[in-house]
């Protein structure tokens, strides 16, 4: 071969390599960059350990359904998988209706951006975020209402991302990280002007303790939202295939149980809430959320042989590769969920703390 030949060659070559790294790369641009994959908290010699680690729990399941059990395994499960997310999915850790003519991205914020206007907070507001991640939505709603944001996270390496991502988005100003367990949170009674939560309840073993401390610190007559991971009405717990998809996304998710729609509101009021208003934003007419997983393959298999070569040659930890294969498998389980209807991550419920408490009688 020449060498006309041979530059042409090695021209295609580093094109096809640059597509296959850059222009296939993360879904965000913003994510993390991928030599930069690690196991957060955990050191990179234990990763696989403690990707071993989570899988115990599901081995023994009874373990996970105690309250004092599960917040190690939560924090366990984003270590392993923060990077990763951040990596192939963004700084938002959920999903959103897909909007015709509108981005993923954009898509993502006006979801967020509603949870807020939904509870009707004004700049200057004190607000919670209920289990921020690393602080996607946290950014977005302080950005759109100019409310004082306060998120927690059971996971320190999120919030150091999280504060860290603040301070480049110039939000830190507005946005505060705090590291602690949701269901027993450090904050005072009576001291928040409103509180969401978007997909983070579902990994509380029982709801009614997050619902609990959210109604103990929003400020009588306030508002908080959460957007429910639930089986729908669609789910038949004698069907062996809604079975597997449900408990497929409950071993991916690091979730406790998922709960029913139908105990949602229940619950809530159990706790004291006025239940304001309740609806399953994955209904149509909101177009599928679930399309993104599916478009998301091709990316996989790139992210996957990208993750094993750095794997292989010490670059990012050995367990990544599994963790990576388990976020995918994971991921045809939500698939499944919503092409067949029995599962919805975003069954919204509107509250409200009565200025009154309600008699105990």
């Amino acid at each position: 071969m020449d060498s006309f030949g041979l530059f042409c060659t090695g021209a295609l070559l580093a094109c096809g390599l640059y597509w296959f790294v850059c222009l296939l790369g993360p879904a965000e641009q913003k994510g993390k960059r991928a030599v930069d994959l690690s196991g957060g908290s955990i050191s990179s010699e234990k990763v696989r350990d403690n990707y071993n680690q989570y899988w115990s729990f599901f081995r023994q399941p009874k373990e996970i359904e105690t309250a004092e059990k599960v917040p190690d395994f939560v924090d366990t499960f984003y270590n392993l998988v923060t990077d990763i997310y951040e990596w192939g999915w963004g700084q938002s850790f959920h999903f959103s209706p897909s909007i015709r003519g509108k981005s993923h991205r954009d898509a993502t914020r006006l979801h967020e951006e509603m949870a807020v206007d939904l509870i009707e907070v004004k700049p200057g507001d004190r607000v919670l975020d209920v289990g921020c991640g690393v602080g996607g939505p946290m950014r977005a709603i302080a950005a759109h209402s100019r409310a004082n944001v306060v998120g927690i996270t059971i996971n320190e390496y999120q919030v150091n991302r999280a504060r860290l991502h603040n301070k480049k988005a110039g939000l830190d100003s507005l946005c505060e990280v705090v590291c602690g367990n949701f269901l027993e949170m450090p904050f005072k009674d009576n001291s928040f002007d409103g509180a969401y939560s978007i997909e983070a309840t579902c990994h509380a073993p029982k709801l009614e303790d997050v619902y609990g401390e959210v109604y103990r610190v929003l400020k009588p007559g306030s508002l908080y939202v959460s957007y429910e991971w639930v089986t729908t009405d669609k789910y038949r717990a004698d069907n062996p295939e809604h079975v597997e998809v449900i408990q497929g996304i409950e071993r991916g998710d690091a979730l406790p149980g998922l709960r029913s729609y139908k105990d949602i509101a229940e619950i809530a009021k159990k706790v004291g809430f006025e239940v304001v208003k309740e609806k399953d934003l994955a209904l149509p007419p909101a177009l599928p959320w679930w399309t993104r997983l599916k478009m998301g393959r091709i990316a996989y298999w790139r992210n996957h042989v990208l993750v094993t070569v750095l794997a292989a040659i010490g670059i990012a930890p050995k367990g990544t590769v599994d963790v990576h294969d388990m976020l995918f498998k994971t991921a045809d389980y939500l698939t499944r969920g919503g092409d067949s209807g029995i599962f919805s991550p975003m069954h919204m419920i509107l509250l409200r703390k009565p200025q009154v408490p309600p008699s105990k009688s």
